[in-house]
């Protein structure tokens, strides 16, 4: 036996293609499930690989800086993880019941020493809207170790305005 014949297209002197076929060619979900996965592979290929550049939407749209709400009856504390940056390199601004986080994490070094990076610089801003009146006056930011923790005291009226449902079964 040669080489030859283990080629299904060798035989019949290469004249004609055999009817050669998969078995999910075969079967028509999982021909389409396959394509489904292929499209979902093209529409998001480069997600996961492509770095957010300075003043890129994509950093906007990704969420960072990563935060925490904690809402409790009396306020609200927002922690969020920054590292790398430095207290004078963020703004924490309060308009009109949205709390915008922002700022800029600028490269150490430049861009013709690095061949590869996944660490994030540029400027970010990242807004959370409050959904409750908070007292103004009395909002307090903390920056330590990279964390920076804003704590919302709740207005008497906000605090108020919070109604327990009874659930029935």
């Amino acid at each position: 036996m040669s080489v030859r014949d283990l080629n299904p297209w060798g035989r019949n002197n290469g004249n004609q293609v055999p009817n050669v076929l998969r078995d999910d060619d075969r079967d028509p979900f999982l021909s389409l499930h396959r394509e489904v996965n292929r499209l979902f592979d093209d529409v998001f290929r480069g997600f996961g690989t492509s770095l957010p550049s300075l003043g890129s939407s994509f950093a906007l749209s990704a969420g960072w800086p990563s935060v925490e709400i904690a809402d409790t009856d009396k306020d609200i504390k927002v922690t969020a993880e920054v590292p790398g940056l430095e207290e004078r390199d963020i703004e924490v601004l309060l308009n009109d019941g949205v709390l915008t986080l922002k700022g800029e994490k600028r490269s150490e070094t430049e861009d013709k020493d690095r061949q590869f990076t996944e660490r994030y610089y540029g400027r970010f801003e990242r807004r959370i809207p409050l959904g409750v009146e908070v007292k103004d006056d009395q909002v307090d930011a903390r920056f330590k170790n990279g964390v920076l923790t804003v704590t919302l005291p709740k207005s008497e009226k906000a605090q108020s305005q919070v109604k327990r449902i009874a659930i029935k079964s």
